[in-house]
């Protein structure tokens, strides 16, 4: 496919033909929805931008995300999935009778050019919110811009926790939903010698300093540790570490993003290290990564998600036939591009409860929202997080996943860690101001 990232605005009105910008094409479908009563939060005033956006016929929103440079291989796919869910709503009549228009930036890797792009979206564009990042470094890049303007980010993307902001709706995975379940299956399944490897930024650094507080809780052992620039492809001193501190095998939890993960899973499988003896756990590698590496080399190794291609649920099979109809038979669906197309329902669900695009009414109205999602219902709470389901599945020859574990039902979201001390026994909640992004629990 042709890479063509010079246009960044495009307009989805109805069914008209979605833009071709991108590198990568993916993502689709319906899903029901149910809406409850939200609770209230103060209102102190919206951004100017909460009006300007949405006069005339159109509501504008955002998109940032990486089109270029090492997470484009993850995020592209990701402002598909945003894309196709705006291309729906406005089908089906758009928001408060008026179209969705999305201004697309790019944030090109670099984390000092998502907080420009955001500057940008949200002073220039006069964007109602803005649906944007992966990296956590990107987020926290951005973090500063949407807190000082009192403006709103959805994102899309597991992460590391340790952040609850009034300014951020996270669908993701906090670790209580991703991690810490797949540090717990390993330790029951696969062994209690633990070697670590990832970037090196904020979310690979924060989730080890997680498990290593749970390996220590739990009987489990970490006998390396060791990191890649984001985007460094030099991987062989890495496999020989691993090699020598797990001379007779054992896990592998990777927490690399972007490129690094395609040198890296040739190299282990050209290394001998099988998926047999040294089982890899990963929290970034899903259906379109498997995809673009080759499902050869990560055949028999893990990820840990809650959504997966295979989720047998009414709803993902609509949203799989409609992904595969717009985009292609060959395509995939995965984690981050389901969380990022529930977003974009959600954040509609929202703006409908509260009859205005007015940021403060909005962030109130949020609250509560629930979605028939292609994983599963999930539900926005209090602090901002999801209840979602947990799983984990086995990569398999055709580069889809077997899950071979999941939860009960949804699992409700804890921002703060239980296992990390300087975090144990916080929450958040903004539906209380006594409360909001970070409060001691009573203990009962």
């Amino acid at each position: 496919m042709k890479k063509r990232l010079g246009r960044r605005k495009f307009i989805v009105y109805g069914s008209a033909t979605l833009g071709t910008s991108l590198l990568l094409k993916a993502c689709g479908g319906g899903g029901g929805d149910t809406t409850t009563t939200a609770p209230t939060t103060p209102t102190t005033g919206a951004s100017p931008a909460s009006t300007t956006a949405s006069s005339g016929d159109t509501i504008k929103v955002g998109i940032l995300h990486s089109l270029s440079g090492t997470m484009a291989i993850s995020e592209t796919t990701v402002v598909e999935a945003e894309k196709l869910a705006i291309k729906e709503i406005n089908k089906a009549g758009g928001v408060l009778g008026k179209q969705i228009e999305a201004i697309e930036e790019d944030g090109a890797s670099d984390w000092p050019t998502f907080a420009e792009k955001a500057t940008k979206l949200i002073d220039e564009d006069k964007v109602v919110t803005v649906f944007g990042c992966w990296t956590s470094a990107s987020r926290k890049a951005v973090l500063p811009v949407f807190e000082s303007k009192k403006h709103m980010l959805w994102y899309p993307v597991q992460y590391e926790g340790q952040e609850c902001s009034q300014n951020i709706f996270y669908t993701g995975a906090a670790p209580n939903q991703q991690i810490e379940p797949a540090v717990d299956w390993l330790l029951k399944n696969k062994g209690k010698n633990f070697f670590l490897v990832g970037s090196d930024y904020v979310f690979p650094r924060t989730a080890n300093t997680i498990i290593k507080e749970q390996l220590k809780a739990q009987g489990g052992k970490m006998v390396g540790e060791d990191y890649l620039p984001l985007g460094n492809t030099e991987v062989t001193a890495i496999i020989t570490k691993i090699k020598q501190a797990l001379p007779d095998g054992g896990v592998i939890f990777n927490t690399l993003n972007g490129d690094s993960n395609v040198a890296f899973f040739k190299q282990i499988q050209a290394a001998g290290l099988t998926p047999e003896k040294y089982p890899t756990m990963s929290v970034s590698i899903a259906e379109e990564e498997v995809r673009q590496i080759g499902a050869e080399y990560l055949v028999g190794h893990y990820a840990a998600w809650n959504y997966f291609q295979t989720v047998d649920t009414p709803e993902n099979k609509k949203w799989v036939e409609a992904f595969k109809k717009e985009y292609g038979d060959d395509r995939v669906t995965n984690d981050p591009m389901e969380a990022a197309y529930i977003m974009v329902y959600l954040w509609k669900q929202a703006v409908e409860k509260a009859g205005s695009t007015d940021l403060e009414k909005v962030r109130a109205a949020a609250i509560g929202q629930e979605f028939a999602a292609p994983e599963g219902k999930v539900k926005m709470n209090a602090n901002h997080h999801i209840s979602k389901t947990v799983r984990i599945g086995q990569v398999r020859d055709d580069g889809m996943f077997d899950i071979v574990w999941s939860s009960d039902g949804p699992v409700d979201p804890v921002p703060w860690n239980q296992y990390v001390p300087d975090t144990k026994g916080y929450a958040c909640d903004w539906t209380d101001p006594n409360k909001g992004g970070k409060y001691k629990v009573e203990k009962t």
